[in-house]
């Protein structure tokens, strides 16, 4: 990469590069895992913040149409995410 190019010290590069080999192969799928978890906490706090109290048997369905097409929805679970308003 061109130095000039960079914000980032030679340094700091080499201590990035030596880190990411040190890391397991197992590391970045933790990483997103726990990203993926994250995200559900946040789509999970939208819901209730729109709609009130919702209890646990609503927030999946509302939490599934974030992640599943509206046919899916529909042809798997029988809800049309449309007509619930979600």
């Amino acid at each position: 990469m061109d130095p000039t190019l960079s914000d980032t010290s030679a340094e700091a590069e080499r201590v990035l590069v030596e880190l990411s080999r040190k890391r397991t192969p197992a590391r970045p799928l933790e990483c997103v895992a726990t990203l993926d978890h994250e995200l559900d906490f946040l789509a999970e706090a939208r819901i209730r913040a729109q709609d009130g109290e919702t209890g646990d048997r609503e927030m999946r369905p509302q939490l599934g149409t974030l992640r599943i097409d509206r046919d899916l929805m529909i042809r798997a679970f029988d809800q049309d995410p449309v007509a619930r308003g979600y």
